[in-house]
């Protein structure tokens, strides 16, 4: 009974966690063995774990990744496919994040440019960064609505908070006139602020075309492909692969 004031006063602190670790140890005899410095190492660790946890559980929730079940340890690396083992490792120590720089994905349909995306978007929340995950068509829309409700303002501040904003399918369709702003004026408030990762089936050299008007184009790419990390992915469709086994 004179545990139970103290596992109220951790439940009113919230330490949820602690609380559960130290009951536990209540009901372990083996736990008496330990010096009380271990003890409460142990009860510190298990909150600290969980609440690990859920800030990660929050993030990837808020990043809304198409593939959230994409991690890095399941990338696969050949030189077949054009992804190597050092160029993989590289982007892998999220180095581009702290230094607002980007990584531009191309390749053909279906060699896993958004798997790779969402790979990049999940650790990137596993080391505490805010991501959102958009395809572009999505993005324009989202956009243009935001026009016609009075919102575009602050929509463009929340895309320029999150720290990592992964764009898929760059380059789908064709692009008008006002969505080329649209981009300019993300790109704008992210460039050396910000990291995005965007995947498109072009290849980057045929991006600028791709945007249409010159000025914009150059202004465009100026921001996202200066300093960039680039991967180009090559070879068959993994999606026929995976229909024919």
């Amino acid at each position: 009974m004179t545990n139970e004031p103290t596992k109220e006063k951790l439940y009113a602190m919230r330490l949820l966690a602690m609380a559960a670790a130290w009951m536990e140890q209540q009901k372990d005899p083996k736990m008496s063995a330990l010096s009380f410095d271990e003890r409460f190492g142990m009860v510190v660790d298990a909150e600290h774990m969980a609440r690990d946890n859920r800030r990660l559980s929050r993030l990837l929730k808020d990043a809304q990744l198409r593939l959230p079940e994409a991690c890095i340890e399941d990338v696969e690396v050949s030189s077949a496919r054009g992804l190597e083992k050092p160029q993989l490792a590289q982007i892998g120590t999220c180095t581009w994040i702290a230094e607002h720089h980007n990584v531009l994905i191309s390749g053909p349909t279906g060699v896993g440019k958004s798997f790779l995306s969402c790979a990049l978007g999940q650790l990137a929340c596993r080391r505490g960064f805010r991501v959102l995950y958009r395809r572009m068509p999505r993005l324009f829309e989202e956009l243009s609505l935001a026009k016609s409700d009075g919102t575009y303002a602050k929509k463009l501040s929340q895309l320029a908070r999150v720290d990592v904003l992964i764009v898929d399918d760059l380059g789908i369709g064709t692009v008008k006139e006002n969505q080329r702003h649209d981009l300019l004026e993300v790109l704008e408030d992210r460039y050396g602020r910000r990291s995005m990762v965007i995947t498109s089936q072009l290849p980057v050299a045929k991006w600028h075309e791709w945007i249409g008007d010159p000025t914009l184009a150059d202004a465009i790419l100026d921001r996202l492909v200066h300093n960039a990390y680039k991967v180009s992915l090559k070879g068959a469709s993994r999606r026929k692969e995976q229909v024919k086994s």
